[in-house]
């Protein structure tokens, strides 16, 4: 899923910088109304998270092997926007300090991770749990659906950067049929992942999942009971008690 450099030309990629550009400036925007002080430490641990996972690799199929997106997982957790910021930071520094993807092909991995994989996954989401039922199971199901669409949809993405302006000689049709079938395998993988670590945040703070906000009790300020003030009025052959001003003046 990391393009290296050399292998999109100068035009596309710079493409893919516009595209990421964008993309980032209106992330910064949203993500002030997703964050506060209770998720802003959530969103960096997800970071961390996220590019921790992304350095491990495992098996899949003919020698490849894959890694968690973690675009689904992001969004889930602390909102689309601000999920689009923590993977442009992630694949930020693989590519420069661990030339994990080129810098040249940056904005193309962040497009392709950041942006369709996130977007298109995240779309799901919202679709699914406006069908399934309103709890806790619902919102599991749908990301962990979501989680498993991501992949394919960011594959996707890259087939269609290297049909506009791929260097190697390789038909754009196998390129496809080999990211699309590799990745489907990948995406169980990120499904499952992605299922376990929103489950386990859920299962302790589930106040600070972005994607179950609806769960959450609607706050009702409610006022304290006024209590009367009680009176005692006295004099020569009467006691009142209990009474109001109006009401002991008579």
């Amino acid at each position: 899923m990391h393009v290296p450099d050399g292998f999109i030309d100068i035009p596309t990629s710079i493409g893919g910088y516009a595209v990421a550009t964008g993309a980032i400036a209106v992330s910064l925007r949203g993500a002030r109304r997703e964050l506060n002080e209770r998720t802003a430490p959530l969103a960096g641990l997800v970071a961390v998270f996220v590019f921790a996972v992304q350095m491990m690799n495992f098996p899949v199929a003919a020698g490849t092997s894959g890694h968690l997106l973690g675009a689904v997982l992001a969004a889930v957790l602390v909102g689309p926007w601000t999920g689009v910021l923590c993977l442009s930071v992630v694949l930020l520094v693989q590519g420069v300090v661990f030339a994990d993807g080129g810098l040249t092909a940056l904005g193309i991995n962040i497009t392709n991770m950041a942006v369709i994989g996130l977007g298109v996954g995240y779309l799901a989401f919202l679709g699914l749990r406006a069908l399934l039922p309103s709890n806790r199971t619902g919102v599991m199901v749908a990301t962990t659906v979501a989680a498993f669409v991501s992949v394919p949809a960011a594959a996707t993405g890259f087939v269609a950067f290297y049909a506009l302006g791929g260097t190697s000689s390789v038909p754009v049709g196998t390129v496809f049929a080999a990211m699309g079938s590799v990745h489907l395998l990948i995406g169980i993988g990120e499904a499952l992942i992605t299922a376990l670590t929103v489950g386990s945040v859920m299962a302790t703070r589930p106040d600070l999942v972005h994607g179950a906000t609806h769960l959450r009790p609607p706050l009702r300020l409610t006022e304290p009971p006024v209590s009367q003030p009680t009176h005692s009025v006295s004099g020569p052959g009467a006691s009142v008690r209990d009474a109001t001003p109006r009401e002991a003046s008579r």
